[in-house]
């Protein structure tokens, strides 16, 4: 698969938004767009605003162009609002779930986990990122994977760690359980609009 491997944190200038868990640091101290002629920002139009969102959302998620469009040409065919079922379509992918029920500090972590083949959902291993996780889908760490150096390291961040209304994950057994579909609420709360 084809992956950006420059500096993350110049994307996240880009936008002057949080995109990744680092860029706090990196946009208190450079709150201006990357590039010589980054102070002289002229006007943006609508297609440009709507490129960047879609740039935004691309890149915080971790997809490619192409996946991105088979995710949009099917929330532009199902009835109901587009923008919020690409954004619920793209927060229930494998990844991100195992990302917001705090299993990986960063959604490339997470995406590494999964292939690497680290859970299981229900019962059953999948070492897919994109796989579309369901609500009432169960999810838990293998049980060859609970004693490997990385879970044991984990525990101490899921102790800390308050994910999202509609996860649940159960730091003792090492399971997790998606409640319901991510609503409106969840993606503001999120970050994502």
């Amino acid at each position: 698969m084809a992956r950006h491997i420059g500096p993350k944190s110049r994307k996240s200038r880009r936008v002057l938004t949080r995109l990744f868990p680092k860029d706090d640091k990196i946009l208190a101290k450079r709150n201006f767009p990357p590039g010589m002629h980054s102070n002289a920002r002229r006007r943006i139009s609508g297609y440009g605003t709507q490129l960047l969102e879609k740039q935004k959302a691309k890149w915080m998620y971790g997809v490619l162009e192409r996946q991105f469009r088979r995710y949009y040409a099917r929330a532009a065919k199902n009835k109901g609002q587009t923008g919020f079922l690409l954004l619920q379509y793209l927060e229930t992918r494998f990844d991100n779930v195992i990302y917001r029920m705090g299993m990986a500090q960063t959604r490339p972590q997470a995406r590494q986990l999964a292939s690497h083949g680290f859970f299981l959902v229900n019962g059953h291993p999948v070492n897919i990122p994109s796989y579309e996780v369901k609500s009432g889908d169960e999810i838990r760490v293998r049980p060859s994977r609970v004693s490997s150096k990385y879970i044991q390291n984990q525990m101490a961040y899921l102790a800390k760690y308050k994910g999202p209304d509609w996860l649940t994950f159960d730091n003792k057994e090492m399971k997790g359980r998606v409640l319901s579909l991510p609503q409106q609420a969840d993606f503001e709360a999120s970050g994502c609009r």
